[in-house]
């Protein structure tokens, strides 16, 4: 049976491995030069690395907070959506980008925010959701049980019927995580460090039909494969990528900012007709860039009310 050992400060060095991992390949996919120039290993990344990240949300997610305490989490995560959101939409409105919008108007800009983000942020509107009906239902029903769990599940199909970035998929692996935290499992007792499972993994990828988040095998067999590869780092190195991985929230928030900034980089690589080079370069670019606006709140006491706590790096 694999036990998960705890940090010194109780994180779970494991998952702060595959966090960094997650969030490397969000941002180098966030690149859209060399996200077009390879379409299925997106399509590959894509099957497992935000799947990934919710069943991880749902598996860390804390029941044990009182009301008022889970309402300022929930509160500190809204801030950051409103403020990047906000300049997203903005921004897309103003420049050639993918996710252009013509004519922004009040109301279009209100739909965007509230409803139907534009751009990455999508992820913590279901972050939002799903923790705001999994306490609720929870606290509501005070049962952890099976029924408990179907009508999380049954809510979060309502609601994805309404909101278009709301994807019912996803949040079932919220939901997974959130059962396997409540069954009392460890996560690596319910997904197994297996090297083997590269194999399954490598044949799912294979078929287009079956590399689909919706299937689940595929972010399972990549996650087991994961951590078992996690035993091998060691050190510096694992502190390092743990760094990374407890800072993922804020690598997330201002990343796009950098891979809009890194466009301008391209003409330096057209050379490189796969676009690794621009990808290994820009990728570094984006991670410490964000990290770095972190620190800049850090140090301008700005943290406090933009994510509410005093260090938003840690």
């Amino acid at each position: 049976m694999h036990r998960m050992k705890l940090a010194s400060n109780n994180r779970i060095p494991e998952l702060d491995l595959l966090k960094c991992l997650f969030i490397t390949l969000m941002v180098m996919f966030h690149l859209a030069y060399f996200s077009q120039l390879h379409p299925y290993a997106h399509e590959i990344v894509y099957s497992f690395h935000m799947p990934g990240f919710l069943l991880i949300s749902g598996y860390l997610m804390n029941l044990r907070k009182e009301p008022a305490k889970f309402l300022r989490y929930i509160l500190f995560l809204l801030i950051p959506y409103l403020i990047m959101e906000s300049g997203y939409i903005i921004m897309a409105s103003i420049l050639p980008i993918n996710e252009h919008i013509d004519g922004l108007t009040p109301s279009l800009f209100l739909n965007k925010l509230l409803l139907n983000p534009t751009g990455p942020y999508w992820y913590l509107q279901t972050i939002i959701i799903c923790e705001l009906i999994a306490y609720g239902t929870t606290k509501t029903t005070q049962s952890n049980s099976l029924d408990c769990m179907l009508i999380c599940a049954i809510l979060f199909y309502l609601i994805s019927q309404a909101l278009s970035k709301f994807s019912f998929v996803y949040s079932l692996y919220f939901l997974a995580g959130f059962i396997i935290r409540q069954s009392g499992r460890g996560f690596m007792e319910v997904i197994r460090p297996w090297a083997l499972s590269i194999i399954p993994f490598a044949a799912l990828c294979l078929s287009p039909e079956t590399i689909n988040p919706k299937w689940m095998l595929p972010a399972y067999f990549a996650i087991s494969t994961a951590l078992w590869l996690c035993r091998f780092i060691k050190g510096r190195l694992s502190a390092f990528l743990q760094f990374i991985g407890r800072n993922s929230l804020v690598i997330y928030i201002f990343s796009p900012i950098f891979t809009i900034l890194c466009k301008q980089l391209i003409p330096l690589f057209k050379a490189d007709a796969t676009g690794l080079l621009f990808a290994f370069i820009s990728t570094p670019l984006c991670i410490a860039g964000s990290l770095g606006i972190g620190k800049l709140l850090d140090m301008m006491k700005i943290s406090p009310l933009m994510f509410g706590k005093e260090k938003s790096v840690a």
